[in-house]
């Protein structure tokens, strides 16, 4: 069987490939760079599900890389919004870091092989897989390589995504901010947004703590893209308009208007940041598949299209692991569990771009009358803050982790959507834990020998099976592994079309004693039944699976390194 072909070295695509390894799928990596991750001032906020996601995957460093926000204010004169972050983790991680982490995670994997300095020129798909062609980027070398399933994730200008002729439309200036990170002590320990500060020249300043006393800040800048008026200055954040001295000049008012003085401070890094919303009008076309920016691009008002991404990545590698071990891609059935992929993703992306679109009008920093007639019509600044709030934060309708009621790969149920959804995605905060599709809680768990975990740190290999039985924490695992339902739901488990394993917990939240619950290796809900009811479970592991099809023996995964590789040219 070929390896998967992933397009881009970035986040996403990293962790897309250590993903699929996780499931002993090969991959070879094939990026136009030559792997180097220099330091700079973007950065991305993890909610605990993509940090949880990043651990499991190779990088377990993920949390201790990143500072720890314990608070999120909002001011305007004064403080208008404060909101305590101790029960919430909020991670906040340089991407260098990421990257850098990622990339360190592949040196152990040998199921993924990094193939740099290789631009991909040509691509072709028939019933049986994916033929793309490259250029080394040094020496105009051409190559042939083929896969079972190729996926670009080559960032906003993607050329998977251009070859394969797929719309990418969007509004291409929705917010414009500069941004630095500073190596500075600050009088407050928490994560600012301030609008409207007291010294001149701003519309809107806010501060986030990174690792190692770096901060990183970001200025709202009046919306559009100007065309240069003067010369380009090479150390500008945004030609003609923020030049070197302009953004120095910025730095030193705002931490002077924080602090009550200029403190002593080392300015690390700076770039200027145009904030698109674009979505692909197709996730996937055949074999080919789109995640990350080449997807899908947002970032006003601090959304992480990044933490996007790596949901992206999530989601797609089971279904493609599934799929590569159980050959129900192509049209046979069982082809609709790669469509799931884009139907849950592209409408979860989808319903934040709405949420974007309703919000900006109430959010836009405004002036004068403009902002008394738009208070009289629609509330003060302190009624909308925490929507600032939710995309500084990577929270609610802004950036919370999605659920999937209503996708192909889901089950029938009737659960609340999110406004503007259409039916497709909702929130997981906003459902009960019991709601199909929803991503579950972390609970601290049993193994089928007794072994204690945590659910969350379980996920990303195979399904699970978890039984709510109360009291197995106090019992030693020797008087219930071969009692009650145990027995049962192991032979269930062993019959599912999916590989799964059975986990034991004390309790779940609305869920009774002897409530089985089937969970995706992504970690969201597929259903719940009450015992170990196989004839339903089988019906719910058929659905996850994109419906009945022909099994087939998993063939044993090809080392990476022996990924089929054409050097002849082609007529």
């Amino acid at each position: 069987m070929d390896p998967v072909i992933v397009v881009g070295a970035g986040p996403v695509g990293l962790a897309l490939a250590l993903a699929l390894a996780r499931h002993e799928v090969p991959t070879v990596v094939l990026d136009e760079g030559s792997g180097l991750c220099p330091e700079g001032p973007r950065s991305v906020v993890l909610g605990a599900d993509t940090a949880a996601f990043l651990t499991r995957i190779g990088y377990p460093r993920a949390v201790s890389d990143s500072a720890l926000w314990d608070s999120f204010a909002i001011w305007r004169r004064q403080e208008v919004l404060r909101i305590d972050l101790t029960d919430s983790p909020t991670f906040h991680l340089p991407q260098h870091r990421l990257q850098r982490g990622l990339r360190d995670a592949l040196t152990g994997t040998p199921l993924v092989r990094l193939v740099p300095l290789s631009r991909v020129t040509e691509l072709e798909q028939d019933r049986d897989g994916v033929s793309v062609r490259t250029h080394g980027t040094q020496d105009g070398a051409g190559t042939w390589w083929r896969g079972s399933h190729l996926v670009g994730c080559d960032g906003a200008r993607s050329t998977i995504r251009k070859l394969l002729k797929i719309r990418f439309p969007g509004r291409p200036a929705v917010d414009r901010n500069a941004i630095a990170t500073v190596r500075v002590d600050l009088p407050f320990d928490g994560a600012r947004l301030h609008r409207e500060p007291p010294w001149r020249g701003d519309r809107e300043a806010s501060a986030r703590p990174l690792p190692d006393g770096v901060w990183r800040l970001d200025w709202r800048l009046p919306p559009g893209r100007p065309a240069p008026t003067e010369p380009v200055d090479p150390h500008a954040t945004w030609p003609g308009i923020v030049t070197g001295d302009t953004l120095l000049t910025r730095v030193t008012a705002t931490l002077t208007g924080w602090c009550g003085e200029l403190p002593r401070f080392e300015l690390l890094a700076a770039a200027d940041h145009t904030a698109q919303q674009r979505l692909a009008s197709r996730f996937r076309s055949g074999r080919c598949f789109l995640a990350g920016d080449a997807a899908h691009l947002h970032g006003a008002l601090g959304m992480q299209n990044l933490a996007d991404g790596l949901r992206d990545a999530d989601n797609l590698a089971w279904r493609l692991a599934l799929a590569w071990h159980l050959h129900s891609g192509g049209p046979q059935p069982g082809g609709s569990l790669l469509d799931g992929y884009e139907a849950e993703r592209r409408g979860a992306v989808g319903a934040r771009l709405r949420a974007v679109d309703q919000a900006m009008p109430l959010l836009r920093p405004l002036r004068g009358w403009q902002q008394t007639r738009r208070s009289l019509l629609v509330g003060g600044f302190r009624k909308h803050a925490p929507l600032l709030a939710d995309g500084q934060l990577g929270t609610g309708r802004f950036g919370g982790a999605p659920a999937y009621p209503a996708a192909p790969s889901g089950v029938p149920g009737r659960v609340p959507v999110q406004r503007g959804a259409r039916g497709a995605t909702s929130l997981s905060e906003l459902l009960p834990a019991t709601a199909p599709g929803v991503l579950v809680p972390d609970l601290p768990v049993l193994s089928a020998d007794g072994t204690p975990d945590h659910l969350h740190a379980r996920l990303g290999a195979t399904f699970l099976l978890l039984l709510v039985a109360p009291g197995t924490a106090v019992w030693s695992a020797e008087h219930w592994l071969g009692a009650g339902l145990m027995p049962r739901l192991a032979e269930v488990a062993n019959a599912l079309p999916v590989p799964a394993q059975v986990l034991v917990t004390e309790e779940y939240p609305d869920a009774g004693p002897h409530t089985v619950l089937l969970i995706r290796p992504d970690g969201h809900l597929v259903g719940v039944t009450q015992g170990a009811a196989a004839e339903d479970l089988l019906a719910l592991a058929d659905r996850a699976r994109g419906g009945p099809a022909p099994l087939t023996g998993a063939p044993e995964p090809e080392p990476a390194a022996s990924a089929e590789r054409m050097d002849s040219p082609r007529a």
